[in-house]
């Protein structure tokens, strides 16, 4: 019986030593509680006003203490500052705010939470201010004053054969309304500093050193200023590398890399005039031992100017380093100072005499009959080319067909072929009694000529 009573007496006061302390908390927290219904918690700030363990009712008055001397410091790029203060904007305390509907979802229970994490609310109507007021603020702020730098991409600068990367230039540029809005949202918040910067305040550049389409540009680039072209045009050549490349390079506002097609077609064309031959004028020692100038005529070398452009983009776009011709319309027998050879026909039409050789050797001669002139039938003169041979043909115009066994062709419809229905040749026949524009030849010299000249053999019609 005696252990059972002192039993009894150690767990009553066990149990005492337990509860009353736990009590004693729990009343206390209760008691907290209540506090904390009419008191902001620990660590409570609203709009940027610390209003940590304040009474309710006194929201009002410290709010107005913080409006008096509320000044919000704008922070430009590069660390200038300047403030628009409450004072300048009208900037008052707003009654009708939303701060009731935090306090009513507000548990006084929850307060011990509120040692540990910070209570930090904004409401967008606590203040209100002057409209007006404060755009004249802003519109008087000085970044808004400067002279403007605008902003740019990085850059791509050719130097010595390769790029090299420029940096990109941040620029002052103000985006007024992003501005405005900043600023605004700030005030309503209560923020004291605004880096306008952070805010993206400023018009960037869209690509800088770091974005990472910047090196694949460079790549690009590097990659088509390392083709080198090497045209050769019989003894002489023409160079096309990074030297001239670069110039046809265009980075656009997206970092693309661009070639300009007009810019490599007017290449392509300076290589025209300078080594298209086709009409030059050109020196010819005739069989009668005169030097003459022959100007006119489709003989000669003309450069493929849409089909070279492309190749030479497709060469460049590559990187490719070769050697190579042009791709031509047409090209002449042989390349430099003398591009007719010794193998030729040459028709003098004053004379109305033809000769024909070949590597060099006389092999044929004779007289001709040639447009006649009073009818506006002359012959053309200049440098020329058989276009190609026939044997027997029917040449037809407006009012004739003349069946004939040798055609040779070299200005459209014009050519040399035999005439069996003349019976003379040479002399001043053809101002009475001309050709339309052929040259007409006896049998055996049509013949000669044929059965020894081929396609693209040079024809030389002049006058002395």
């Amino acid at each position: 019986m005696k252990n059972i009573n002192i039993k009894k007496f150690f767990m009553n006061r066990f149990t005492g030593n337990i509860l009353i302390p736990t009590l004693s908390i729990i009343l206390i927290y209760l008691i907290i509680s209540l506090y904390f219904i009419n008191h902001f918690f620990f660590n409570t700030v609203i709009n940027g006003i610390d209003l940590s363990l304040k009474a309710h009712n006194e929201t009002g008055h410290m709010v107005k203490n913080y409006i008096k001397g509320y000044k919000l410091q704008l922070i430009e790029r590069g660390g200038k500052t300047q403030e628009i203060t409450g004072q300048a904007i009208q900037m008052q305390y707003n009654k009708g705010n939303s701060i009731p509907e935090i306090l009513r979802r507000k548990n006084p229970f929850t307060w011990i939470g509120s040692l540990f994490k910070e209570q930090k609310y904004y409401v967008n109507d606590l203040f209100v201010y002057d409209e007006n007021d404060l755009d004249n603020e802003i519109n008087n702020l000085n970044c808004l004053k400067k002279d403007i730098i605008e902003p740019r991409n990085v850059d791509f600068k050719y130097s010595n054969g390769s790029y090299e990367l420029i940096e990109e230039v941040q620029g002052n540029k103000i985006l007024k309304d992003k501005l405005y809005e900043a600023i605004k949202l700030s005030i309503l918040n209560g923020n004291l500093k605004l880096d306008i910067d952070e805010k993206l305040c400023y018009e960037n550049p869209k690509y800088t050193l770091n974005s990472d389409k910047t090196p694949e540009t460079l790549r690009l680039l590097n990659k088509y200023v390392s083709a080198n072209i090497n045209y050769k045009f019989g003894s002489e050549s023409e160079i096309v590398d990074g030297d001239k490349i670069n110039k046809w390079l265009i980075v656009d506002e997206n970092l693309d890399v661009l070639i300009d097609k007009t810019g490599v077609m007017g290449y392509i064309k300076e290589l025209s005039k300078k080594y298209d031959t086709v009409g030059i004028k050109r020196s010819f020692k005739t069989s009668t031992g005169k030097v003459i100038e022959v100007e006119g005529g489709l003989y000669g070398w003309k450069i493929d100017l849409v089909a070279e452009t492309k190749a030479l983009l497709k060469n460049i776009d590559l990187g490719e380093t070769v050697e190579k011709e042009p791709i031509y319309v047409q090209k002449a027998l042989f390349r430099g100072a003398d591009e007719i050879g010794g193998t030729y026909v040459e028709v003098n039409i004053t004379r109305q005499y033809l000769w024909f050789y070949k590597n060099g050797k006389l092999i044929t001669q004779g007289p001709v009959v040639t447009g006649n002139p009073n009818r506006g039938h002359s012959t053309v003169t200049g440098t020329y080319m058989l276009n190609y041979k026939q044997k027997g043909a029917t040449l037809r115009g407006a009012n004739y067909a003349s069946e004939v066994t040798y055609w040779m062709p070299f200005f459209g419809n014009m050519g040399i072929h035999d005439a069996s229905w003349r019976h003379s040749f040479g002399g001043e026949i053809y101002k009475r009694n001309g050709t339309h524009g052929c040259i007409n030849a006896p049998l055996y010299l049509a013949k000669t000529i044929f059965d020894n000249i081929e396609e693209g053999i040079p024809i030389i019609s002049y006058k002395e």
